[in-house]
């Protein structure tokens, strides 16, 4: 899992590591976990992506694997979780009915040799933690830079 402030460069480092690691021969799935839904923009075709809670905030129900993976080129898929709109609902919440669907999808079956979440690290929530407290990420990186708020949300 990938934490940072926003702003700080952390999706272009995710995307980055996603499509060197895919251009070495590895299966990588990227998730973006912020709201704003623009973590794989550098990978995939279209923007803006669909999201899981879209869907989910449709009303859609017995999602597949086709319904919200992504083709982000060759042996890369995304998958973003999107959330609500700023100041309505918690964001946080999405990433444990992420677990929920991925889980029932059998997404963790796939093959992957990497797993990426680029979760925003900036917003003093819970739900973000779920990542490293219910052990789907086996290394956490955080990625900062010099200014004060950066090292000020990474020491958080």
């Amino acid at each position: 899992a990938f934490y940072g402030k926003g702003g700080v460069g952390k999706s272009t480092v995710v995307s980055n590591l996603t499509a060197t690691l895919a251009k070495m021969g590895h299966r990588v799935l990227q998730v973006g976990c912020d709201p704003k839904r623009d973590s794989s923009r550098n990978l995939i075709k279209t923007f803006p992506p669909i999201t899981l809670m879209d869907l989910l905030s449709a009303g859609r129900t017995g999602l597949k694997q086709s319904d919200i993976v992504m083709d982000g080129g060759e042996n890369v898929d995304c998958i973003e979780v999107g959330g609500p709109k700023p100041g309505v609902g918690c964001a946080g919440r999405g990433l444990g009915r992420l677990f929920e669907e991925l889980e029932d999808m059998n997404i963790f079956d796939e093959g992957y040799d990497y797993i990426f979440y680029d979760v925003l690290g900036d917003v003093v929530c819970g739900g973000f933690a779920v990542p490293m407290r219910s052990g789907y990420a086996e290394e956490v990186y955080v990625v900062t830079s010099g200014e004060f708020m950066s090292l000020y949300a990474a020491n958080n």
